[in-house]
């Protein structure tokens, strides 16, 4: 096996120690080459990965990369090899196949929703080689006044041509820069290259073979971590920096020299019985750091939670150097036990805050917020993660913000990052090593100086349109906000010149239509933070199901119609995103019998990838090969689908007896919490993702008297509808699980927008 960078799989190069020298160089990795490329803080980075096979038989490699967090990949291939993407079993036995002849293949390996890491392993032919090119994008956050750019670096071997290659072009000019990495030692330091100039730098590093060695007489490489490029920007003493490019603006507010507004925190720590040990010490002693480094006209609480929750005291006090003093003899004595009950530590938090609002105790001007730090999930209260951000957002409602730390990698990650978003807050991931106590006091020292609240920047609706988000709740010291737009035709020379410093970057130092990619990818990075708390699902008879956790309700509807209509289910023209579905229905129909239908066949559609991917019965598979898609065939027939940055799906066959004499196999299609889509979205379950209003009200006696009728009001209608029971097979492919719901009657007419014709297609891949 070979293993390539920037990062190495497993490690596992050969059956030996792979510091000890080896003749043996019939496998190698030729080159590895990261080129970085930087137009006003928007960073575009191309991987490429080269490995020859010397030998007389096939040899694995692997090509496994670790990605910042916020980038989105752009753009994956592989020389040597042109693929298809198809169930997994199958393309796991093409691949094992392939090996054993001593072909070149490769296999996509998937990575679940973690963004930060994409993987593959080809196995080449004797004498041959591949290379991999993986390029992907971010927009640089700006953090304690300076923005990074982090390379991850680990090719577990010695490559014969290694090198990292950036440059940075910032129209308002470079402040400071300096770079660094975690591998450099005393003899690698002078091989990092700089060039800087007013506006422009170059940085290179370029270890020879040897010089990569950790010892002369051994093949271990010193190559092994991050390299980082630190800078920040010279800025004007006015409101922003504009530049236009191409028709597309971004503007960059980050105003120097404002005063430091006071702020109000309730810090809410988990001490349940997971939380022993390191992870409580390292908590206690990043407190005391952090209550010292409150100041005084700040007011702060104390509350722990286990499934009972405490207080330091029932009030916010102000940070004077007595209560600073009792605070942290408080903090000496929390222990861990018992359970975890989340929705109450953090709701007794919120109560604290908004009675000194109330009590008009705290100063005039100053930033509410809440931090929580928890090691795992709720096991004690209300232990529903939609009712516990339902609960939250609505206590709050929109007065403070809430911070997320997440300590460790037991815990449901996904909820807190949901949780922080709703309320204005981010959450980050503490993790477990002897750095968690800076990395705790690091967190708190990017908030700790709130030096704005309630943020609108405004743009006239005559010059721009296609706005990003322009509202914020709060700025930060050492922060920047940062909105992109549209420029109508013929305005540019009107847009806001008077009062913002308007820039036109030059050409030549661009890479093309810059300001139009960072457009987008604001634009799709703030679609992903709005996560719908609905499931919604097609399958049985009735064929949708709105599933609505925050109110453990759902509601549902059949749709009658000849076997064979084709009905579009969501259709999102932001994204690009489409799914329809045709019906099928029984095998033969009892006369004086109604017929059911189910769907048999769905057509997915994704403009923006390129993809067509088809469901059948019997198999799925995709027209077009895509790297921006990622499947999972499990045991239990079901097909998970993800869509890089857009949504995420599942896909359930429902086998019936061959002999049946009525039923046939259909299909069942669920959209999961995960996935991400616009507020253009629409279709026949598309319409209902970002919420639905109704109540329920006059219960009477309906034809089943096991099944009661009652009054809905919805979207203006008031409906008699039908208690009933419907299956979920995401968790139970074979039998499912009950979940009571609301039928709405004859086609879902007045819970749908419009009529249910208005949602047939002709066409099964039609996308308009």
């Amino acid at each position: 096996r070979l293993s390539l960078g920037p990062l190495a799989a497993d490690g596992k190069l050969h059956e030996r120690d792979s510091n000890q020298r080896s003749p043996d160089h019939s496998g190698s990795t030729l080159s590895v080459k990261i080129d970085c490329k930087v137009a006003s803080r928007f960073a575009h980075t191309v991987m490429t990965s080269t490995a020859l096979n010397k030998a007389n038989v096939s040899q694995e490699v692997f090509f496994e990369v670790e990605l910042p967090k916020t980038a989105f990949i752009t753009n994956f291939s592989m020389s040597t090899y042109v693929g298809e993407i198809k169930e997994k079993e199958k393309a796991k036995e093409q691949y094992e196949k392939a090996v054993s002849s001593g072909q070149t293949a490769g296999l996509v390996k998937a990575s679940g929703r973690k963004m930060e890491k994409f993987a593959v392993s080809v196995n080449i032919a004797a004498n041959s080689g591949v290379t991999f090119t993986l390029t992907y994008e971010e927009l640089l956050q700006r953090r304690f006044g300076k923005y990074e750019i982090m390379i991850r670096v680990k090719p577990k071997q010695l490559v014969q041509h290694f090198e990292i290659v950036a440059d940075i072009y910032e129209p308002q000019g470079i402040a400071f820069l300096n770079t660094n990495a975690t591998f450099l030692t005393n003899e690698l330091i002078p091989l990092v290259k700089e060039t800087i100039t007013d506006k422009m730098a170059h940085m290179s590093f370029s270890p020879t073979l040897e010089q990569q060695r950790k010892c002369p007489d051994c093949d271990g490489t010193l190559i092994d971590g991050d390299f980082i490029i630190t800078y920040d920007v010279n800025r004007a003493e006015d409101i922003g920096d504009v530049q236009i490019v191409n028709g597309y603006f971004v503007h960059f507010f980050a105003p120097a020299d404002l005063p430091r507004l006071s702020k109000n925190v309730v810090f809410v720590i988990d001490r349940s019985g997971s939380m022993h040990g390191k992870k409580m010490e390292q908590t206690q002693e990043a407190l005391a750091t952090i209550l010292d480094d409150l100041y005084q006209e700040d007011y702060f609480g104390l509350v722990t939670f286990d499934n009972t929750v405490e207080f330091w005291r029932q009030s916010l006090s102000q940070a004077s150097e007595e209560n600073i003093k009792e605070a942290k003899k408080f903090v000496e004595t929390i222990k861990a036990r018992h359970m975890t009950d989340i929705n109450e530590g953090v709701l007794q938090a919120v109560d604290m805050l908004t009675t000194a609002k109330k009590n008009s105790s705290l100063p005039d001007n100053s930033a509410s917020m809440i931090i929580l730090l928890t090691d795992g999930e709720p096991t004690s209260g209300e232990q529903n993660v939609s009712m516990i951000q339902e609960n939250v957002r609505n206590a709050i409602g929109g007065n403070m913000s809430l911070f997320c730390l997440g300590f460790g990698y037991d815990l449901d990650y996904a909820f807190l990052d949901v949780l922080a978003k709703q309320n204005e807050g981010l959450a980050r991931r503490i993790y477990e090593a002897s750095d968690a106590v800076l990395q705790l006091q690091g967190f708190y020292e990017e908030v700790a100086s709130p030096l704005l609240l309630e943020v609108n920047l405004h743009y006239p609706g005559s010059v721009v349109n296609s706005l990003t988000n322009s509202h914020f709740r709060q700025l930060f010291n050492g922060t920047e906000i940062v909105v992109a737009g549209q420029l109508n035709e013929l305005e540019v020379d009107n847009f806001l010149v008077e009062e913002w410093a308007l820039m036109f970057p030059e050409q030549e130092y661009i890479f093309g239509d810059f300001t139009e990619r960072l457009w987008a990818y604001l634009t799709i990075q703030q679609l992903l933070d709005k996560r719908s708390a609905l499931h919604l699902m097609v399958d049985g008879d009735p064929h949708f199901i709105i599933e609505i956790p925050n109110l453990n309700d759902a509601l549902c509807f059949n749709t009658d119609d000849q076997p064979g209509t084709i009905f579009n289910l969501v259709r999102d023209p932001l994204t690009g995103f489409v799914v329809n579905g045709q019906t099928i229905g029984d095998k033969k129909v009892e006369p004086g019998s109604k017929g059911h239908t189910y769907f048999g066949r769905f057509g997915i559609v994704h403009e923006t990838f390129d993809i067509r991917l088809t469901s059948l019965r019997n198999t799925i598979f995709s027209i077009l090969p895509c790297y921006s898609m990622e499947l999972h065939v499990s045991k239990d027939r079901s097909l998970t689908v993800t869509l890089k940055n857009s949504v995420k799906f599942v896909i359930i066959l429902h086998k019936v007896w061959k002999k049946h004499p009525y039923h046939q196999d259909y299909l069942g299609f669920y959209t999961l919490d995960s996935h991400l889509l616009s507020q253009s979205v629409h279709g026949l379950i598309g319409q209902f993702f970002h919420g639905i209003k109704f109540e329920v009200s006059d219960l009477f006696q309906g034809k089943d008297p096991e099944k009661p009728d009652a009054t809905m009001s919805v979207k203006g209608n008031r409906l008699t509808v039908t208690r009933g029971w419907q299956r979920d097979f995401r968790k139970d492919v074979k039998n499912g699980e009950t979940v009571p719901c609301w039928f709405i009657h004859n086609n879902g007419t007045g819970l749908i927008d419009g009529d249910l014709r208005d949602y047939v297609v002709s066409e099964l891949f039609k996308s308009i």
